[in-house]
Formats: C-alpha cells, structure tokens, sequence
C-alpha cells in the first residue's frame, strides 16, 4: 500500500464528498491533458464513448464538463472526441485558455454541473457512493504486497516465497475470517414473486437473517419450518415403485409434488387456532397444531409465528416461501467468503494484522526445518490477534447496552 507524501487520504473533500475534480486552463495555446487523482479509476466505455449518442456512453463512471467562467449554472458537458489513458482525458482540440474543466464521477444526485433543462445531461450513478466509507478498508492485493515487503527477505523470517504461495494463504485466511470474524454479512432486498422462490445470492455461503418489511419499514422475522422438505431428487417411478431410465441410464426427473402442495396451501388452513391474530398482507392467521392441543396451554414456539416461513431448496438452489409472503418485500441477510471480487476484495483495517499473522503463521508451518518453537510462537500470536480482532470487530458500545438494559428496571404492574 502506497503512502504518497507520508499521508493515506490522497482525496480532495470535493472528490471524496462532490466526486469532482476541477481544472482551470492557464496556457495561452489552451490544454487538452488532464490527470484525475479520484481513488476510483476512470472508465471509458470504448470507441465512441465520448458521443452521448454512442452506445458505449453509458459505459462511462464519469462526465466531463466545461465553462468559460466557472459560475454555477455555466457548465455544460463536453461532448467532443476525447479519450482516457491511465486516469488521463486527452481532447482532440485544445480547451481555450481560462476555460475551467469539471470532472464529474457519476453520483446518486447526478452532481452540480448538468444543466436543468437538460435532464440527461447530469451524472447519474453510484460511483462515489461505492466510495465511500473506504478508508475503513484496506484491499486484499495491499494485504499480500505489504506482508512481502515486511515479512519476506533476507534477514526475515522467510527468505523466499512465491506469490502464489501468499495469495492462497491470505485468500483461505480471508474465507476462515469471513466466517467468525469479520463484517462478511451482506444483504438484499427483494420482492416474493407469485413462484413463491428467489434465487441464492451469487456469491451466497449461508444465510444470517430473513425478514418481511411492513408499511412502516419494521422487519418481521421469517424463519424456516421443518412442516414441509425440498426433495433433491424426483424420480419418476412405474406402476411398481421402480425408477424410470433414460436412454443415457440416468434416472427421469419429474417435478416435485410436495413444492406445489406447499404452495397452494395456507397457514390458516395448516392450522386451527382460535385466536385470530392479524398477519402479513393485513389478514388473519392462525398457530399451528390438528390436535388443537396449544389452544389453552401453551403454543409450540417453533410454530407460535405469523410471519410466514421459508425452505431452502437445495435441488434449485432457490429459497422457497410459504403462500402468504408472496408479494412481500423482504430483507435478505447473508454470508460472503468474501472472495467475490478476487484481490480488490476489502478487509477492515482492525483486521489487517490478524491477516500478516494468519498468513506468516500458515506459510512457516508447512515449510520443512523451521523450528517448531518459532511455529508455536506464530500460532499463539496469531489466536491472541484473532481474539483482539473479534472484540474490535464486534462494534459494542456501552452506551447501547445500557439503553437496552435499562428494561430490567422497570415497574411490572399487576
């Protein structure tokens, strides 16, 4: 990891909160170079990318725009043949001297510089907000360059390495973290279609938390029942039992029977409760039990829910939900290896040193004739720092616990 002129914010407060960077063209002879220094890269979508009308435009996570004084209200965006070389817009014609140039990464607001009668013309997009809140963040590629300059070498602890060797260690260190440690949940919101199945996340390990979200924005906790299966195979059978062969000698799937009874079932009539309790969509439902038998005595609790419930289906790697969530929206919690996106994969800063440790640990104990009291050593350094990096990580706050202890006091009427 760089750390140009001894400092690690290398942003401006206009590119960081604006995602803009301005230019004042002093050159008699005009300019048609201008380097950006945003930590987001400038993407050029391709030939042609510099036409509004090319298809490649949209490509572009940023805007160029210009004006002659630089007031509010005279920019407008540039809309002649330039291209993009390493962070670098080069303009076929020189920008006249005095003229101010605006570089605008594409933002949730579209930016300050579009012209209002023209809609299309500010910088719409998420880029800066992708942004944000990086510097929280180190990348993995920064884990693996800084652990070689400061743990591989002569006179170090290990002389030599591949890269490749690093890269592997610190990509299962990442997958072990992600599980225990670090903040690997991610989530989604999404709408239950009339399927009544969603897709896994692309890059889903397990799931955390799923959740209806009511009118006023409460989530309402949906949780798995154990009435109904998702069968991962569907043989069809003939008159005796026997699977069905194709002609390649595999068995024939059918479709699953127990999904569609599932399906067009409902809560209220699974159940047979006679307290009415208002549900999901605005209607009644019921708690569970044939027998009747909780009515007066006491609810089974893994079925004393009105909240819907949902299986994974693991034949479709799809999640399915009961009829009474569909059309629902719902929040979706999960769990990442985070190895999504490779090395620019983001690691928090409280966790960067359980990553040397992980990594110098797990490289010095599959090497021969490294003496195994230097491996002990690295084991325990490394557990205390994994330790030290689940509380740092943990993100309590004295404050909220007190709040939320402060319940135990309170006067129980009778």
């Amino acid at each position: 990891m760089a750390f140009p002129n001894g400092g690690l914010i290398t942003e401006t407060n206009r590119q960081y909160y604006e995602g803009a960077q301005g230019f004042q063209v002093d050159n008699i002879a005009g300019q048609n170079s201008f380097t950006t220094t945003f930590n987001t890269n400038l993407i050029f979508g391709g030939t042609g990318s510099w036409d509004p009308n090319s298809v490649n435009y949209a490509l572009n996570n940023f805007k160029l725009y210009t004006s002659p004084t630089g007031f509010p209200g005279t920019f407008t965006e540039y809309a002649s043949d330039f291209n993009v070389s390493n962070n670098t817009i080069i303009t076929a014609v020189a920008i006249p001297n005095n003229y101010y140039v605006v570089v605008q990464l594409k933002i949730l607001d579209g930016g300050n510089y579009g012209n209002p009668s023209v809609p299309g013309s500010y910088a719409y997009g998420n880029t800066v907000e992708e942004n944000y809140g990086g510097y929280a963040y180190i990348s993995l590629n920064d884990i693996i360059n800084n652990f070689t300059v400061a743990y591989v070498g002569d006179d170090k602890l290990i002389p030599t390495v591949k890269r490749t060797d690093i890269i592997f260690h610190a990509k299962r260190g990442l997958q072990e973290f992600s599980y225990d440690i670090l903040k690997s949940v991610k989530s989604q919101e999404l709408t239950i279609p009339p399927s009544l199945s969603l897709p896994m996340p692309q890059d889903y390990v397990n799931y955390v938390k799923m959740s209806w979200v009511d009118r006023s924005g409460v989530k309402h906790t949906i949780y798995p029942t154990t009435l109904t299966s998702n069968p991962t195979q569907l043989p069809i059978q003939d008159t005796t039992g026997v699977p069905i062969q194709s002609n390649f000698d595999d068995n024939i799937e059918g479709t699953s029977l127990t999904d569609e009874r599932w399906k067009t079932q409902n809560n209220g009539i699974i159940a047979n409760n006679l307290n009415f309790v208002q549900g999901i969509n605005g209607g009644y439902s019921y708690g569970y039990g044939y027998d009747r038998s909780g009515e007066r005595y006491g609810l089974d609790p893994q079925h004393a829910n009105i909240n819907g419930t949902f299986t994974i289906n693991e034949r479709e790697n799809k999640f399915s939900f009961s009829s009474d969530l569909v059309g629902s929206l719902i929040i979706l919690e999960y769990i990442s290896d985070g190895l999504a996106y490779d090395l620019d994969t983001k690691i928090p800063k409280m966790a960067e040193e359980a990553m040397y440790l992980h990594i110098l640990y797990s490289i010095l104990s599959t090497r021969r004739n490294v003496q195994e009291y230097i491996v002990q050593r690295f084991k325990r350094e490394r557990s205390a720092m994994l330790r030290n990096t689940k509380i740092r990580l943990s993100n309590v706050k004295l404050e909220e616990i007190t709040q939320v202890m402060r319940g135990k006091s309170k006067w129980i009427k009778h």
